[in-house]
Protein backbone atom coordinates (compact mmCIF):
# COMPACT_ATOMS: atom_id res chain seq x y z
CA UNK A 1 0.00 0.00 0.00
CA UNK A 2 1.48 3.46 -0.94
CA UNK A 3 1.99 5.97 2.03
CA UNK A 4 0.88 9.60 1.14
CA UNK A 5 1.08 12.41 3.24
CA UNK A 6 -1.00 15.60 3.13
CA UNK A 7 -0.87 19.10 4.28
CA UNK A 8 -3.49 20.87 4.10
CA UNK A 9 -5.30 23.86 6.38
CA UNK A 10 -9.04 23.71 4.35
CA UNK A 11 -10.39 21.10 6.29
CA UNK A 12 -13.45 20.39 3.60
CA UNK A 13 -10.61 19.68 1.11
CA UNK A 14 -8.22 17.71 3.03
CA UNK A 15 -11.19 15.42 4.42
CA UNK A 16 -12.38 14.82 0.68
CA UNK A 17 -8.81 14.25 -1.07
CA UNK A 18 -8.16 12.21 2.21
CA UNK A 19 -11.16 9.76 1.65
CA UNK A 20 -10.98 9.47 -1.95
CA UNK A 21 -6.82 8.67 -1.41
CA UNK A 22 -8.04 5.97 0.95
CA UNK A 23 -11.28 4.79 -0.66
CA UNK A 24 -8.51 3.72 -3.85
CA UNK A 25 -6.07 2.30 -1.66
CA UNK A 26 -3.30 4.35 -0.20
CA UNK A 27 -2.67 5.15 3.03
CA UNK A 28 -2.53 8.53 4.12
CA UNK A 29 -1.35 10.78 6.63
CA UNK A 30 -3.06 14.10 6.80
CA UNK A 31 -2.16 17.34 8.60
CA UNK A 32 -3.24 20.92 8.42
CA UNK A 33 -0.22 22.42 9.96
CA UNK A 34 3.57 22.76 8.07
CA UNK A 35 5.42 22.91 11.75
CA UNK A 36 3.70 19.50 13.01
CA UNK A 37 3.94 18.38 9.97
CA UNK A 38 7.72 18.83 9.73
CA UNK A 39 7.75 17.85 13.41
CA UNK A 40 6.21 14.12 12.37
CA UNK A 41 8.68 13.36 9.66
CA UNK A 42 11.34 13.42 12.04
CA UNK A 43 9.90 10.34 13.52
CA UNK A 44 8.19 9.02 10.61
CA UNK A 45 8.82 9.88 7.00
CA UNK A 46 8.49 6.58 5.12
CA UNK A 47 5.88 8.42 2.33
CA UNK A 48 5.79 7.54 -1.39
CA UNK A 49 4.77 11.55 -2.10
CA UNK A 50 3.49 14.14 -0.68
CA UNK A 51 0.54 16.82 -1.15
CA UNK A 52 1.30 19.97 -0.13
CA UNK A 53 -0.66 23.22 0.16
CA UNK A 54 2.12 26.47 -0.27
CA UNK A 55 -0.34 28.59 1.87
CA UNK A 56 -0.35 26.57 5.47
CA UNK A 57 -0.01 27.78 9.03
CA UNK A 58 3.56 27.36 10.16
CA UNK A 59 5.77 26.32 7.62
CA UNK A 60 4.61 26.66 4.18
CA UNK A 61 4.63 24.45 1.07
CA UNK A 62 7.68 25.62 -0.13
CA UNK A 63 9.64 25.84 3.08
CA UNK A 64 8.49 22.31 3.72
CA UNK A 65 9.90 21.24 0.62
CA UNK A 66 13.34 21.12 2.00
CA UNK A 67 12.49 18.72 4.12
CA UNK A 68 10.85 16.12 1.70
CA UNK A 69 14.01 16.41 -0.22
CA UNK A 70 15.64 15.33 2.75
CA UNK A 71 13.81 12.63 2.95
CA UNK A 72 13.64 11.85 -0.67
CA UNK A 73 9.66 12.11 -0.58
CA UNK A 74 8.53 13.38 -4.15
CA UNK A 75 5.99 16.33 -3.77
CA UNK A 76 2.64 17.62 -5.39
CA UNK A 77 1.65 21.05 -4.91
CA UNK A 78 -2.07 21.54 -4.71
CA UNK A 79 -2.69 25.06 -4.11
CA UNK A 80 -4.97 28.14 -4.78
CA UNK A 81 -1.75 30.04 -5.84
CA UNK A 82 -2.35 30.21 -9.85
CA UNK A 83 0.68 32.88 -10.18
CA UNK A 84 3.04 31.64 -12.79
CA UNK A 85 5.99 32.50 -10.74
CA UNK A 86 4.64 30.07 -7.80
CA UNK A 87 4.00 27.03 -10.61
CA UNK A 88 7.65 27.74 -12.17
CA UNK A 89 9.40 28.11 -8.31
CA UNK A 90 7.93 24.85 -7.56
CA UNK A 91 8.48 23.05 -9.99
CA UNK A 92 12.05 24.89 -10.65
CA UNK A 93 12.66 23.35 -7.24
CA UNK A 94 12.22 19.67 -7.84
CA UNK A 95 8.45 19.55 -7.39
CA UNK A 96 7.10 16.15 -9.79
CA UNK A 97 3.86 18.65 -9.97
CA UNK A 98 1.74 21.43 -9.52
CA UNK A 99 -2.19 21.15 -9.55
CA UNK A 100 -4.15 24.27 -9.04
CA UNK A 101 -7.65 24.43 -6.79
CA UNK A 102 -10.39 23.83 -7.51
CA UNK A 103 -9.30 20.31 -9.07
CA UNK A 104 -11.04 17.10 -9.85
CA UNK A 105 -10.74 14.19 -7.81
CA UNK A 106 -9.92 12.44 -10.73
CA UNK A 107 -7.76 14.30 -12.36
CA UNK A 108 -5.37 14.35 -8.83
CA UNK A 109 -5.44 10.51 -8.20
CA UNK A 110 -4.08 10.45 -12.29
CA UNK A 111 -1.31 12.58 -11.46
CA UNK A 112 -0.51 10.44 -8.90
CA UNK A 113 -0.31 7.33 -9.97
CA UNK A 114 1.68 8.84 -12.85
CA UNK A 115 4.41 10.48 -10.08
CA UNK A 116 4.43 6.97 -8.50
CA UNK A 117 5.12 5.17 -11.69
CA UNK A 118 7.74 7.61 -13.02
CA UNK A 119 9.69 7.35 -9.55
CA UNK A 120 9.47 3.68 -9.25
CA UNK A 121 7.04 3.88 -5.98
CA UNK A 122 4.22 2.86 -7.42
CA UNK A 123 2.60 -0.63 -6.01
CA UNK A 124 1.17 -2.46 -8.58
CA UNK A 125 -0.28 -4.97 -6.60
CA UNK A 126 -3.97 -4.86 -6.03
CA UNK A 127 -6.62 -6.87 -3.79
CA UNK A 128 -10.36 -7.11 -4.08
CA UNK A 129 -11.70 -9.89 -1.69
CA UNK A 130 -10.26 -13.37 -2.14
CA UNK A 131 -8.22 -11.79 -5.57
CA UNK A 132 -4.90 -10.75 -5.62
CA UNK A 133 -4.07 -8.96 -9.00
CA UNK A 134 0.19 -8.44 -9.91
CA UNK A 135 -0.39 -5.38 -12.66
CA UNK A 136 3.68 -5.20 -13.30
CA UNK A 137 3.74 -9.05 -13.68
CA UNK A 138 0.09 -9.71 -15.53
CA UNK A 139 -0.94 -12.39 -12.95
CA UNK A 140 -4.31 -12.91 -11.46
CA UNK A 141 -4.50 -15.59 -8.42
CA UNK A 142 -7.70 -16.39 -6.29
CA UNK A 143 -7.24 -17.20 -2.68
CA UNK A 144 -3.43 -18.29 -4.18
CA UNK A 145 -4.72 -20.14 -7.29
CA UNK A 146 -3.80 -18.38 -10.37
CA UNK A 147 -6.85 -17.61 -13.08
CA UNK A 148 -6.53 -17.30 -16.57
CA UNK A 149 -7.89 -14.06 -18.07
CA UNK A 150 -7.70 -12.62 -21.99
CA UNK A 151 -5.48 -9.76 -21.70
CA UNK A 152 -8.46 -6.90 -22.96
CA UNK A 153 -9.79 -8.88 -20.01
CA UNK A 154 -7.01 -8.25 -17.51
CA UNK A 155 -6.76 -4.78 -18.68
CA UNK A 156 -10.50 -3.97 -17.57
CA UNK A 157 -10.22 -5.39 -14.42
CA UNK A 158 -6.93 -3.54 -13.42
CA UNK A 159 -8.71 -0.50 -14.00
CA UNK A 160 -11.62 -1.47 -11.98
CA UNK A 161 -9.74 -2.96 -9.54
CA UNK A 162 -7.11 0.61 -9.74
CA UNK A 163 -10.42 2.16 -8.70
CA UNK A 164 -12.15 0.20 -6.43
CA UNK A 165 -15.37 1.88 -5.04
CA UNK A 166 -15.60 4.37 -7.91
CA UNK A 167 -17.71 4.22 -10.72
CA UNK A 168 -15.31 4.61 -13.94
CA UNK A 169 -16.82 5.23 -17.56
CA UNK A 170 -16.55 3.00 -20.54
CA UNK A 171 -14.61 5.95 -22.35
CA UNK A 172 -11.95 5.76 -19.55
CA UNK A 173 -11.60 2.70 -19.28
CA UNK A 174 -10.58 2.59 -22.96
CA UNK A 175 -8.27 5.14 -22.53
CA UNK A 176 -6.30 4.00 -19.61
CA UNK A 177 -5.97 0.95 -21.69
CA UNK A 178 -5.18 2.14 -24.92
CA UNK A 179 -4.75 6.27 -24.42
CA UNK A 180 -6.78 9.12 -24.82
CA UNK A 181 -6.34 8.99 -28.46
CA UNK A 182 -8.41 5.43 -28.89
CA UNK A 183 -12.16 5.99 -30.19
CA UNK A 184 -13.19 2.44 -30.33
CA UNK A 185 -16.65 1.06 -29.41
CA UNK A 186 -17.33 0.98 -26.34
CA UNK A 187 -19.18 -1.75 -26.55
CA UNK A 188 -16.03 -3.98 -26.23
CA UNK A 189 -15.90 -2.76 -22.33
CA UNK A 190 -19.37 -4.30 -22.03
CA UNK A 191 -18.48 -7.63 -23.25
CA UNK A 192 -14.90 -7.67 -21.37
CA UNK A 193 -17.01 -7.17 -17.92
CA UNK A 194 -19.99 -9.80 -18.59
CA UNK A 195 -17.04 -12.42 -19.08
CA UNK A 196 -15.39 -11.19 -15.96
CA UNK A 197 -18.62 -11.53 -13.53
CA UNK A 198 -19.24 -14.89 -15.14
CA UNK A 199 -15.65 -16.31 -14.60
CA UNK A 200 -14.84 -14.68 -11.53
CA UNK A 201 -18.14 -15.00 -9.80
CA UNK A 202 -18.82 -11.41 -9.36
CA UNK A 203 -22.24 -10.60 -10.49
CA UNK A 204 -23.25 -8.40 -7.70
CA UNK A 205 -19.84 -6.81 -6.77
CA UNK A 206 -19.19 -4.89 -10.85
CA UNK A 207 -21.98 -2.64 -10.72
CA UNK A 208 -23.30 -1.23 -13.71
CA UNK A 209 -24.15 2.41 -13.02
CA UNK A 210 -26.49 3.45 -15.74
CA UNK A 211 -25.82 5.74 -19.20
CA UNK A 212 -22.17 5.55 -17.02
CA UNK A 213 -19.91 3.07 -16.78
CA UNK A 214 -19.24 0.24 -13.67
CA UNK A 215 -17.77 0.45 -10.22
CA UNK A 216 -15.96 -2.57 -8.14
CA UNK A 217 -17.57 -2.55 -4.93
CA UNK A 218 -16.71 -3.73 -2.03
CA UNK A 219 -19.17 -4.16 0.44
CA UNK A 220 -18.73 -3.69 3.98
CA UNK A 221 -20.08 -5.59 6.42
Amino acid sequence: MNRILLVEDDHAIADAVALNLRTVGYEVAAFDDGNEAAASLEKDHSFDLALLDIMLPGLDGFSLFSLMQKYNIPVIYMTAKTDSESEVRGLKEGAEDYIVKPFEIVTLLVRIEKVLARTGRLNQIYRFKEFTLDAENRILTRAGEPIELTPMEFDVLTVLMKNKNRTVSRDRILNEIWGECYYGDTRTVDVRVANLRKKLGLTDEIRTISKVGYRLEERRK
